[in-house]
This record gives structure tokens, sequence and C-alpha cells, in this order.
């Protein structure tokens, strides 16, 4: 389960394709009223909250998540983290509940950036090892279901983003806002500055 027009969609394709290649019964959706049943469900880049009756319909309903959870749970944990300058971001695979973000955790690693990398190659990263760790889970059930780990500590929360997300301060220096223009998607939500009353909009691309 997936949103249509989600960047992860090519890799959504990709596992489907390996869930296939190793003997699965795998289908994509994009909406949960045509989810069907199954053993398991991945809600990958899904931003809409699942209902209960939904989740009943699967053995198991898994989502990755890129934060340390219950730290960061919400929208878009990846981009606030890099736009923070964080360069080791956890990444985990848990079970969905009720209530949004809160189910056990079955496996956690990290990714790793060197600080220059702009959204394709962010993403890129992203979507390799959330394909790693959806396929681990399949491969180490049920016994991977033993070993999960109820979320201690205290919620945090990350907003939505939005377009206006993107926009430059012409206060700060280029070097104080690259973190910020490194999480910008130049057709959808492009970097922009406001100035003379008008709206400049901005690419970012990195040199080959």
């Amino acid at each position: 389960m997936s949103d249509q027009k989600s960047w992860i969609r090519p890799y959504v394709k990709k596992l489907q394709n390996e869930f296939q290649a190793l003997g699965h019964k795998c289908i994509s959706r994009y909406n949960t009223q045509r989810s069907g049943c199954g053993d398991f469900c991945f809600y990958l880049s899904y931003e809409r909250i699942v209902k209960p009756e939904v989740l009943r319909r699967f053995k198991h309903n898994l989502v990755v998540h890129e934060s340390d959870l219950p730290r960061g749970k919400g929208w878009s944990p990846l981009t606030w983290q890099i736009v923070k300058g964080k360069k080791s971001i956890p990444i985990v695979i848990f079970e969905a509940a009720k209530t949004v973000d809160s189910g056990a955790i079955y496996h956690k690693t990290y990714l790793h950036f060197r600080g220059d990398e702009l959204i394709d190659e962010l993403r890129h990263k992203q979507g390799c090892k959330t394909i790693k760790l959806c396929k681990m889970f399949v491969r180490k059930y049920p016994r991977i279901v033993r070993t999960a780990k109820s979320q201690e500590g205290k919620a945090s929360f990350y907003r939505k983003r939005y377009p206006k997300d993107s926009q430059l301060n012409l206060d700060k220096t280029l070097r104080r806002q690259f973190n910020l223009l490194r999480v910008v998607d130049n057709n959808r939500y492009p970097a922009f500055f406001r100035m003379f009353g008008k709206t400049y909009m901005l690419n970012i691309q990195k040199q080959k």
C-alpha cells in the first residue's frame, strides 16, 4: 500500500517483483478499499490513517519509518532530520496500530549520509533500505515477531511538510540553508524566495 503519486512507487514495484520471484503472491494498491486480505500488508509512504477494520484483514500490518520511535512520529521524518543536519538516521519496521506510529518495533537499523546528497540520492538510499527491511521481515517470519519491542520513552511528532517549507531566507547564507536545499523537489516543491513583491523559484542539482 502506497500513495499513487509518491516517489517510492518504483521501489514498491521492485519489492513486488522480488517477492514474486521468491514465490510469494504480492499485489500493490493505492487505496485501502481495494486492499483485499492476506498475511502481510506493507504501508510504504502511505500518508492516510488506516482504519481498524482494514488492519484486521491481515495477520500483520507493517510500516517503515525513518526515526527513533516514539521520537519523531508523523510526517516526513527523514526530511525534517536532514534539514537539522543529521547524518545518521534510524529507520524501523514496526506493526501498525490503532494509534498513529505506536506499534511494536521489529527491527531498527540506520541510514547513513555524507551530508552532500540531494533529494534523489536521499530517496534512493531510503527506498533501498525500505526494500531490505520488508524482505527481512518476511524472511525471518514468524520468529521475528517474538523479538518485537514495545516503544519506550516520550513521544514527539513531526508535522506535515508543505511547499511553503521550501522558502529560503534572504538574510541567511546559502551555506546555512544548504540542508534545506538538499530536500527540496525541483518539480513538486522547489526552493523559492520572495523579493520586491515577487516570488522567485530556484532549482538545485549536483554537477556530475
